[in-house]
């Protein structure tokens, strides 16, 4: 991964400061309804530990390029979103099923194994599920009530309501395309970027830009060069993280090798691979994606299948035009120079990262 600037670091740790501070004032409220809550507490506070902090980071250089000022209020509001963050990987790992997050259980199985260790009654697995899905709605409910409680003037929170709002809504938008793409089979490499696009480039990008925009009071201009900017970022973003879903190194990415094959993740790559590929390509597709027990001899014939067709090659074609396109909107949009150097080492650490 190419190396974030230092300002970025600082951030990550002002972020993590905030969610400290955050969580120290909402923990005790869970404690005192009852101490058996605190496996939730838990998992949360481990959950939120660590991370890229992108999200917080875009809004955060977002604000300061429409000149606001770095003040620690600001810095909560942008951590708000790492909040947003946990509801939604906890969510999506129950929709995916997946193993792990971050080199650790799932929130949904670690549940689980709870089950199965304290010999409860019922079904482990859907203990499990309840419990990440009431964990994933605290946490959405959390990220509105530390952005509210981050200390701005209630003027710039105002503002920033409308594109919070329009952010949840897109991503859970996005989430159920996902899912009938994945009930569907697959289709087109069109309707899989629509997916990428809700589901993950603009609220991982675009929309944190647009709310710290709306936090400084910058007008519609800086929105659109956010939006030119954004955009095409945060596809490549997702298209970057098809291909560490599939061939990154599980130390780096804290997933299994192959675990979006095993998943069956109907990405722009699997969709630019069976628009390429001959019938005995397409047959190994159909066998091997989405087997939850592919074995590491599938997912090498998987990956031969995606690199064979071109379709490897196509998305890092793809993810480096969008980067430029990303890079050009940068540089014209009218943007505070301190920050527009950073949003475009972050735009390079986005794109070239392997985790």
């Amino acid at each position: 991964m190419s190396p974030a600037p230092l300002d970025h670091e600082d951030l990550r740790q002002r972020v993590q400061k905030a969610l400290d501070a955050f969580l120290a004032r909402q923990l005790p409220l869970l404690d005192a309804v009852s101490e058996e809550l605190s496996p939730l507490t838990d998992a949360l506070t481990e959950l939120i530990s660590g991370g890229k902090r992108l999200r917080p980071a875009f809004c955060y250089w977002g604000a300061r390029g429409a000149g606001a000022p770095g003040s620690d209020d600001l810095v909560a509001a942008t951590a708000s979103l790492e909040l947003f963050q946990a509801c939604a990987i906890i969510h999506d790992d129950v929709m995916d099923g997946s193993d792990t997050r971050r080199g650790r259980p799932a929130v949904h199985r670690r549940f689980a194994a709870l089950h199965r260790t304290e010999a409860w009654q019922g079904d482990p697995e859907a203990f499990g599920a309840g419990a990440a899905i009431l964990l994933g709605d605290l946490c959405l409910a959390w990220s509105d009530e530390m952005l509210a409680t981050s200390g701005l003037p209630a003027e710039a929170l105002g503002r920033g309501d409308r594109v919070f709002a329009e952010m949840r809504s897109e991503l859970m938008g996005g989430q159920y395309l996902d899912l009938l793409e994945q009930a569907r089979g697959g289709g087109s490499v069109e309707r899989a970027l629509r997916v990428a696009r809700y589901k993950s480039a603009k609220y991982t990008i675009e929309k944190p830009l647009h709310l710290g925009a709306r936090l400084a009071g910058a007008g519609q201009d800086v929105m659109d060069g956010y939006s030119g900017y954004g955009l095409p970022l945060g596809e490549a973003f997702q298209l970057r993280d098809d291909l560490l879903g599939v061939f990154g190194d599980p130390d780096a990415t804290g997933k299994p090798a192959g675990d979006d094959l095993r998943e069956g993740k109907r990405t722009a790559l699997v969709a630019m691979a069976l628009e390429a590929a001959t019938p005995a390509q397409a047959g190994v597709v159909r066998r091997h994606l989405g087997d939850p027990h592919l074995g590491d001899d599938g997912v090498a014939q998987l990956r031969e299948v995606l690199v064979d067709t071109g379709a490897c090659g196509r998305v890092e074609s793809l993810v480096g035009e969008l980067l430029d396109d990303a890079l050009v909107a940068l540089a014209a949009a009218p943007v505070a120079d301190d920050a527009r150097g950073v949003l475009e080492q972050l735009a390079y650490a986005a794109t070239s990262r392997t985790t």
